[in-house]
């Protein structure tokens, strides 16, 4: 099978690399904003 006709979705090696990806990213827009703003993500959200 080639690449192109290999499924990119469910548990594949291809969608679970993309979703580390993005939660890596995630965490660190998360992080970032919380030290700039000097609220925690739930106050910012209006939550805490």
């Amino acid at each position: 099978m080639s690449d192109s006709s290999s499924s990119r979705f469910g548990f594949v090696d291809f969608a679970e690399t993309w979703n580390g990806r993005l939660a890596m990213m995630g965490f660190v827009i998360g992080l970032l904003t919380e030290v700039l703003t000097g609220q925690g993500i739930l106050g910012q959200i209006g939550l805490g």
